[in-house]
C-alpha cells in the first residue's frame, strides 16, 4: 500500500494539490488527510482528477503517529494538534508496518508525504 498524506490551508486549489502530488513523483493507492478537511473542495477535486480515492482520518489516529513524524511543524501542531498532518496521514493510510518513503514536502499552501505499508 502506498499512501499519500496531504495537509493544506483552507481554500486550497485543486491545481496546487495536484502539482505537489505530482512533484512527489510516486504512484499511490489513495490520498489521506485529516477529517476536518472533508469539506475542502480543492482537495476533493484534486483526488478526482488524479483518479485516487480520498480518505478523511480522525485526528486521534493522526496524533498517535507523533513519535514517527520526521518533519515537525510548529504551525501544524498549534493549528491541529498534529506535528505533521501530511506525514501522520500517510503513515495511518499505509497501515501496518508503515514507513515514510518521502518525508513531507511543501509548496503553495500544500504539504504531502508518502508512506508504504501493509494496509489492514
Amino acid at each position: 500500500m502506498i499512501a499519500i498524506g496531504v495537509g493544506c490551508r483552507r481554500g486550497i486549489s485543486a491545481e496546487a494539490v495536484i502539482a505537489l502530488v505530482r512533484r512527489a513523483g510516486m504512484g499511490a493507492d489513495g490520498l489521506f488527510t485529516l477529517d476536518s478537511k472533508s469539506n475542502e473542495a480543492g482537495l476533493i477535486e484534486a483526488a478526482k482528477i488524479l483518479g485516487l480515492p480520498i480518505h478523511f482520518l480522525p485526528s486521534a489516529s493522526l496524533r498517535a503517529m507523533d513519535d514517527d513524524i520526521v518533519t515537525r511543524s510548529d504551525h501544524s501542531l498549534q493549528a491541529t494538534g498534529i506535528a505533521s498532518v501530511a506525514e501522520a496521514s500517510a503513515l495511518v493510510g499505509a497501515g501496518k508496518n508503515a514507513r515514510l518513503i518521502l518525508p513531507k514536502i511543501s509548496g503553495d499552501g500544500v504539504s504531502c508525504a508518502v508512506a508504504a505499508g501493509d494496509a489492514p
